[in-house]
């Protein structure tokens, strides 16, 4: 069973033996027999390795799904269920929806992600002025990197060199002003013009958000 899990995601990933064996610093033709039932990981530092690398769990490389909910990997295949790639994304931290707050831009954790999800960094949702775009508080929003959107987009804006806050972004050059709007009557737009616009920057767009079942 570890075997053919092992092979299952190395495929999903594209990769060939010699790659994985190269990442995991393990020959290919160990590999080999992993994928062939011939051998198993001789360690948990070696089983850690690959689960750390594929983003899945321990029990899900030993049959069993990344919920640990006790269904086994055959059970999945055999309803026709299959495993959805993820990958990792840098978490830059808590976000206004509302008065901006301050901003640390550096990355202390990460986030899983849908593969095709086009989007460079997570940060969480924090207050109730995005609700009209059902953005909630602590939902997590994917954000694809940029240094300007389109009018009317959801965009991660540092205001005042040290603050963050997501809203949505209307930039008049001819006026010199840029809006920030948020989606929910009860707090007024924030406007920036001329020189102020020295003290404001896009950190990118907002393509996609995740939130928890209450």
């Amino acid at each position: 069973m570890f075997g053919k899990i092992l092979r299952d995601l190395r495929k999903q990933e594209g990769l060939s033996q010699d790659e994985l064996a190269s990442i995991l610093g393990i020959s290919k033709s160990t590999i080999g027999m992993y994928e062939q039932g011939k051998r198993r990981p001789h360690s948990d530092e070696v089983l850690k390795g690959i689960a750390s690398h594929f983003g899945v769990s321990i029990d899900y490389l030993k049959g069993y799904s990344p919920q640990n909910s006790g269904i086994s990997y055959e059970d999945f295949e055999k309803f026709g269920l299959k495993r959805i790639a993820s990958k990792k994304l840098p978490m830059l931290g808590k976000i206004a929806c509302g008065k901006p707050i301050m901003c640390e831009e550096e990355y202390d954790a990460t986030v899983d992600s849908l593969e095709n999800i086009n989007a460079d960094f997570c940060v969480t949702a924090q207050g109730d002025s995005m609700i009209n775009a059902r953005i909630l508080d602590a939902d997590i929003i994917f954000v694809r990197e940029q240094s300007i959107v389109e009018n009317g987009e959801i965009a991660v804006v540092i205001v005042n060199d040290d603050e963050v806050t997501l809203k949505r972004f209307y930039y008049y050059p001819d006026a010199q002003r840029v809006i920030l709007q948020a989606e929910n009557p009860k707090y007024q737009p924030i406007v920036f013009e001329k020189e102020d616009l020295n003290h404001i920057r896009v950190l990118g767009k907002a393509i996609f958000f995740t939130s928890k079942l209450k």
